[in-house]
């Protein structure tokens, strides 16, 4: 069995009722809903929530809400993790066990079905515990640098200032798009970012984390520009 969850809290800070503010056109999450029924691959697709009304919008567009989630997994300090490990241990009590299971952001508007099936694919191929979407920083990163408190700025590590751009690994990032993982995986708590993990690498231009107001601009203005691509 292959379960898809979706978490949804309500109590967004940043961006007041981010999961559901409309973008493109519907609500955000309803983006990760289709997505998620697209890929045709899910025997069952729910959002964990502790809103009644993104359990409604949910359920509009098509998506389970089998339960309220508890207060105690509704807060800010809240991981991923606890909130994916307590769905499957409510499925489990269901008598639905599933096999592999991927958690798919609420917020991720340019994610693709068929990303979804070669996440997938890559779980089964690899034996690993998780796959997950990443992309690369459009800049080294091992030439960045801070700012201090007097206005100027340092190098996180000054040995690399003469090192060409071309010379330097390239570094990737989490995309914030899906995670999928082996049920072991998520009721261990096996490290995500770690050796037991294999990347799904995107392209930059289909990647935009939505944490902040500058965040959600920038992801309406990349939906134009990959609606006229």
């Amino acid at each position: 069995m292959k379960l898809a969850i979706i978490p949804a809290r309500g109590g967004s800070q940043r961006i007041p009722r981010k999961n559901i503010k409309p973008f493109g056109g519907k609500p955000i999450i309803a983006w990760s809903i289709a997505a998620a029924q697209d890929s045709g691959i899910f025997d069952y697709i729910m959002v964990s929530t502790d809103d009644a009304e993104i359990a409604n919008i949910a359920h509009d567009y098509g998506a389970d809400v089998p339960f309220m989630r508890p207060s105690g997994l509704s807060d800010e300090h809240t991981a991923i993790m606890p909130v994916v490990t307590h769905a499957v241990k409510w499925c489990k009590t269901r008598g639905l066990d599933p096999d592999q299971v991927c958690c798919i952001y609420a917020t991720a508007p340019f994610i693709r079905s068929a990303d979804i099936r070669k996440g997938f694919d890559l779980l089964a191929q690899t034996e690993a515990n998780f796959v997950f979407s990443v992309t690369s920083y459009a800049f080294p990163i091992q030439r960045a640098f801070k700012l201090l408190e007097d206005g100027s700025i340092e190098m996180f590590d000054p040995t690399q200032f003469l090192t060409r751009s071309q010379d330097l690994p390239e570094a990737y990032h989490d995309a914030g798009q899906f995670y999928w993982g082996t049920q072991a995986a998520w009721l261990s708590g096996a490290p995500m970012f770690g050796s037991g993990s294999v990347p799904l690498i995107l392209p930059r231009y289909r990647v935009q984390d939505i944490d902040t107001l500058e965040d959600w601009q920038q992801a309406e203005a990349l939906m134009k520009i990959i609606e006229i691509d």
